[in-house]
């Protein structure tokens, strides 16, 4: 019987397992999927969450993998500058801030956790179905194969805690009759681009509103010709998702063609945005969701960590880096606390209300104040459109 079981192997998960590992607590993964492969686009670390994987002995490994980016900046949807600030350590900070694939920080963890942990404490193919039982001393959980559909043993620890993500099994199965996750108005286009530098090629940029077409991009990688490897995310109000609406699939490919047509006259002297967009390697689409804030995460030995917990609308770069806090906070309170159960219930009460107004003020776009006042200058001062029909994104096959 493990001391832990971990539900998914995200970045949440493996997070946890590191922190719970330098806290003396043994734990296993048990992911769904039947390999961890490098999946997705790029994801911006920002400092807070920097800390934590710097406490994990990272940094240099992630720094030697990413861009470090040096400044935020905000545009109008003609090019011209609304703000630029300087972040991460070129803003003081004792940490930076990284921008870097998705799948080569998840890869940086899970060669962590086989190092430290051992191999075998990484189980892939393992579905989770449900908690099937608790008693005093422990909860066992229910498990099926991935590839086969067969039922595997059930699995028992002294404490569970459930990283599987926005449509988790084990908080649906607290909260049967919540529903499917609150869908936004707001369709995304993930991408990468492997293009020249723009601007001093260590920047973060967002551009436009969703109303009218907004981007958000920054560079990754950076090669030794001189190019670097562009993230970008194009965001649009998109009223009908069509099946998009009820599952966010991080994986589903996108086509260029359904949305490019926005941006069409968004050629600055320091970036051509559609050129960037049909150049893509990769272009990933999904709905922006989140769910409401829970009024409770845990219940006896199980708890939920990261979109299991407070699934946010990607907008301020918080998602993963939510997930490191709450992995931080669960492996310091384990260590602290004789009572396993106790030790859920203060972690829960340290990030859940934290959480919680992350939720509601992105839900309400926060990050975006400076580009809402950019747009009322455009539309005040060029005789621009309030507003275009956008096309409807394609259906997955």
């Amino acid at each position: 019987m493990s001391d832990v079981i971990i539900v998914g192997g995200g970045i949440g998960g493996l997070s946890l397992a590191l922190t719970l590992e330098k806290a003396g607590i043994g734990s296993t993964i048990y992911e769904a999927t039947p390999a961890i492969q490098q999946v997705g686009v790029g994801i911006n670390v920002l400092p807070y969450a920097m800390r934590v994987l710097a406490n994990l002995g990272l940094e240099k490994e992630l720094a030697q993998r990413a861009i470090t980016t040096q400044a935020s900046a905000y545009f109008d949807r003609c090019g011209s500058s609304l703000h630029r600030m300087p972040v991460g350590r070129f803003a003081g900070e004792t940490s930076p801030q990284l921008s870097i694939r998705r799948g080569e920080l998840q890869a940086v963890l899970l060669d962590a956790v086989r190092q430290r942990l051992g191999p075998h404490r990484v189980r892939t193919g393992w579905e989770c179905t449900g908690v099937l039982s608790e008693r005093d001393d422990e909860v066992c959980l229910s498990f099926r194969d991935r590839r086969t559909g067969q039922k595997l043993e059930p699995q028992s620890a002294k404490i569970v805690v459930a990283c599987d993500g926005i449509h988790s099994k084990i908080r649906q199965q607290f909260y049967p009759d919540e529903g499917p996750p609150r869908y936004s108005g707001i369709f995304m286009w993930r991408g990468v681009t492997c293009g020249p530098k723009f601007l001093d090629g260590a920047t973060m940029v967002r551009i436009g509103l969703p109303s009218v077409g907004k981007m958000v991009i920054y560079p990754i990688h950076s090669y030794e010709d001189g190019t670097q490897l562009i993230n970008w995310v194009a965001e649009i109000e998109v009223p009908d998702p069509g099946s998009f609406c009820n599952k966010r699939d991080w994986n589903c490919p996108g086509d260029a063609k359904d949305f490019v047509d926005v941006f069409a006259d968004w050629r600055f002297d320091w970036l051509d945005v559609p050129e960037l967009i049909r150049n893509a390697h990769t272009i990933l689409q999904f709905p922006m969701m989140d769910r409401d804030p829970l009024p409770r995460w845990s219940f006896g030995r199980v708890t939920l960590l990261g979109d299991a917990a407070h699934p946010l609308v990607p907008l301020g770069s918080n998602g993963a880096g939510q997930a490191l806090l709450d992995a931080e906070a669960l492996a310091s309170e384990l260590a602290a606390c004789r009572n396993p159960v106790d030790a859920l219930a203060r972690y829960e009460d340290i990030r859940r209300p934290a959480t919680a107004k992350i939720v509601m003020s992105d839900r309400a776009g926060a990050p975006d104040i400076i580009l809402r006042d950019g747009e009322e200058r455009v539309r005040s001062q060029v005789a621009l459109p309030t507003g275009r029909a956008f096309p409807r994104p394609a259906r997955a096959a």
